[in-house]
């Protein structure tokens, strides 16, 4: 997904913001756009029992709550479009739509119809679309900052000595001086400012382009006016200086926080980028042949297939789901699993797409590629995050229409009193007051706090798929745990072995039988026998077994070299009329897989029991340990029997860190203990792997699956942890906490800006340009504060 097959030129650079619009597309542009290949790898999710797809768009020339719901409404209205999030701190747009109404080109179209510009969403894009954005604002803040700084030298003079001891002609060629060198900041530094302005007009709306463009053409009238000669009305005073230094300080403003944004939104980005353009693939499709020395091909990622032998040289991501098939390294799995150490792989493991090989080249059989992979779904868990709107959000970008319509009247009602005590000051207080005010800040609050944490969760290996279950995870006091997959790693270990003659240790003779047995079968129990028993002095397996036959549900048989029939599997079928021999066996209940010989005059020492117990995850114990040291309440849920409940709750720290909610647990009977607890007025997470686990995640307030947990689960899922790790869930309450904090830090801080800096600008305290940096700085400081999550520690 980091190249896709759109030329630049469909999409033209037309400035920075909203600028004039665009030329219609052309035929070829379009087909370009309509690519039906194109809109699959635009697809974020695909709803359940529905033939309408989620998608993402990316945005450039956002700069306020105004332009999302600019472009939220120009989307709407196009046929077939359902639902429009825009999210304007990471400027991408989500849309449900109808694919069989709706063509890329239509909504690419409709966004360019107000303004704004839009491409198919891919990271690579984003970033050099944002990239060649920051270049033109940066042109526009130099033509502003030299024509500035011209502007001052020539009216320092003017306000050292004033108009008594300054030659009329001389002020008056001063006055003319500063009017010419204004002409290009109006003209072209000011440029996204009016565009803006007028597009909004155009649909009846008012966006945070328009009280600036408002203030500065009333700005450079009046100082026209005055240096034309009318200086009856509006007094002796031009005010090109402050002019040219308030579009100076707006376009810097703009372009530092541009920056700032760019790194918000980096830390998830990154993910999206690891695949390579091209890969080496084996010229020849010969299975045997000398791999250290094939010859090989280079080839688009796109003309990959399955099968395909490719060769991935040190420093590259691997391309797709594989096993490697020559060679040994070291990947670093880090962006899916959030683990720094790089992990080993020899021949015959897999290696997933996206992991960087960091050891030696490697030669991998292709297994799974495109969405079949675990990166696309991480990819696309990523894209949604970077979509999603919270819910703060949304009521920011309710409350800025309004609010610039506040400011609008109270800048007349300003300017009107202004006539009654000082006419020659009316203008320049009206101006202030629509310069200062700045929603911005106030839209940018929640997103770019939220965006960071999503980042700083996802170097730690937690995937967020909802923005709003940050906020809600920093208030969660009680937290439900399924075990069985979720505290435990989901397969069992081989515990002992047991006979009629007590414990039997695993180099005991009959021991290779059973292994040798349990090499021939692919069930989990039978592989955890031959991973735990040593591997025969002479040889891997006994020598001998034919006749080798598995039984689904029962077991494996085969008979050796003496002729003797060996069975490895359920009691009944193995032990037949002898199971009453083993009854008073010790530890007989928690036996799983037997072996015996079936001889009719075998005794019970040819009778062996394999005991195998769940193993939990290495971090359980210490992730529930400091789940409640961080004031949370944490309950095992399971539908596991209590005897096995309360021995998981000894092993991860006793009844003081973790407490029975329910054994032996329905998923209905899981689902009442969550209702009940939410109930009472408890904020509730709920952390599952299993099918059984999804109605009680969905009804969870924050909902945490592991990534090798069930697809109906994770569709349920808020948080996603990758690679199993626990460990990143109280690192992820840690910084929701933190998010939470800068959140409400964002929000005090655009209220108290609003609320102190409009009252200075009506009582006439606060000039043009003071106000231009107090509305550059408001922005900045919201997106800077938000920037300090993203070093969240791990």
């Amino acid at each position: 997904m980091n190249s896709l097959p759109v030329r630049s030129e469909s999409l033209p650079d037309e400035g920075s913001g909203p600028g004039p619009k665009p030329p219609p597309l052309t035929a070829s542009q379009l087909a370009g756009l309509d690519d039906p290949q194109l809109l699959a790898q635009c697809v974020l999710e695909a709803p359940l029992g529905s033939s309408k797809r989620r998608i993402g768009l990316g945005l450039s020339g956002m700069y306020c709550a105004a332009c999302s719901i600019t472009i939220e409404e120009a989307l709407r209205a196009v046929p077939g479009v359902d639902e429009v999030q825009v999210q304007s701190a990471s400027q991408r747009a989500r849309i449900l739509l109808d694919p069989s109404r709706v063509k890329l080109s239509d909504l690419v179209q409709a966004v360019q119809a107000v303004g704004y510009r839009a491409w198919p969403d891919a990271a690579a894009r984003a970033g050099h679309e944002r990239l060649q954005e920051r270049r033109r604002l940066l042109w526009r803040l130099s033509v502003a900052g030299f024509c500035m700084m011209q502007v001052m030298m020539i009216t320092v003079p003017q306000y050292v000595a004033g108009p008594h001891e300054i030659p009329a002609d001389i002020w008056r060629l001063m006055n003319w001086a500063c009017w010419v060198l204004s002409l290009p900041v109006m003209l072209f530094s000011c440029g996204p400012f009016f565009s803006g302005a007028w597009h909004a007009a155009k649909q009846r709306r008012v966006s945070m382009d328009t009280p600036v463009a408002i203030g500065m053409a009333a700005t450079f009238i009046v100082s026209s006016a005055v240096t034309f000669g009318d200086t009856v009305r509006f007094g002796d005073a031009t005010y090109f200086d402050s002019l040219t230094m308030f579009v100076t300080f707006l376009l810097a403003g703009r372009w530092l926080e541009s920056r700032a944004r760019e790194k918000v939104t980096q830390s998830l980005e990154t993910l999206c980028v690891r695949l390579p353009e091209a890969v080496e693939r084996a010229a020849s499709d010969a299975a045997d042949q000398d791999w250290s020395s094939a010859a090989v091909e280079s080839v688009p990622l796109s003309a990959l297939k399955h099968g395909d032998r490719v060769r991935v040289p040190v420093g590259q991501a691997i391309p797709g789901d594989g096993q490697v098939i020559w060679g040994q390294t070291e990947v670093d799995e880090s962006m899916l699993t959030g683990e720094s150490r790089p992990v080993p792989k020899r021949q015959g493991q897999i290696v997933v797409a996206g992991s960087l090989n960091q050891g030696a080249p490697i030669w991998i059989a292709i297994e799974r590629l495109g969405p079949d992979t675990r990166y696309q779904q991480i990819v696309a868990l990523v894209q949604q995050a970077l979509t999603e709107k919270p819910g703060l959000a949304r009521m920011a970008d309710r409350m800025a229409g309004p609010f610039l319509w506040v400011v609008l009247a109270l800048a007349g009602l300003g300017a009107l009193a202004w006539q009654w005590i000082d006419p020659a000051r009316s203008v320049w207080v009206a101006v202030s007051v629509l310069v200062v005010t700045c929603p911005c800040a106030l839209s940018l609050a929640a997103p770019s706090a939220l965006l960071a944490a999503a980042g700083a969760m996802g170097k730690n290996g937690l995937l967020v798929r909802r923005l709003d279950a940050i906020e809600a995870l920093a208030q969660v006091r009680r937290a439900y745990f399924d075990k069985t997959g979720t505290l435990t790693e989901g397969t069992l270990t081989l515990v002992r072995v047991v006979s009629a003659g007590g414990v039997v240790p695993l180099d005991a003779p009959a021991m290779e039988m059973a292994r040798g047995l349990a090499a021939f079968s692919q069930h989990p129990l039978s592989r955890s026998l031959v991973a735990t028993l040593p591997e025969p002095v002479q040889a891997r397996q006994p020598i001998g077994l034919t006749e080798v036959t598995e039984l689904a549900g029962k077991g494996i048989q085969a008979r050796d070299a003496e002729g003797r029939m060996w069975r490895l599997g359920a009691a009944d079928w193995v032990l037949g009329r002898h199971l009453t021999q083993v009854q008073s066996w010790p530890g007989v209940d928690a036996a799983r897989v037997w072996l015996a010989t079936q001889s009719e005059d075998f005794s019970s020492g040819e009778i062996f029991a394999f005991e195998f117990d769940e193993v939990f995850r290495a971090d359980a114990a210490s992730t529930i340990g400091q789940l409640s040291d961080a004031g949370w309440q944490c309950m095992l849920l399971s539908g596991d029997t209590a005897p096995r409940v309360e021995a998981a709750i000894a092993h991860l720290g006793g009844a003081n860190t973790l407490k029975i909610a329910k054994s032996h647990a329905t998923p209905e009977g899981k689902l009442e203990v969550v209702t009940q607890a939410q109930h009472s007025g408890e904020f509730v997470a709920v952390v599952g792997d299993g099918i059984n686990d999804a109605p009680v995640l969905a009804k969870a307030d924050v909902s945490v699956v592991l990534d090798a947990g069930a697809a109906l689960a994770q569709s349920q899922a808020d948080l996603i942890i990758l690679g199993g790790r626990l460990s990143a869930l109280p690192q992820a309450v840690a910084i929701s906490k933190r998010a939470l904090r800068v959140v409400n830090q964002n929000l005090l801080w655009s209220a108290v800006y609003n609320l102190t800096c409009i009252p200075l600008a009506l009582a006439g305290l606060l000039p043009a340009w003071l106000a231009g940096i107090g509305m550059a700085a408001s922005s900045l400081a919201v997106v800077l504060n938000a920037l300090r999550l993203t070093s969240a520690k791990s």
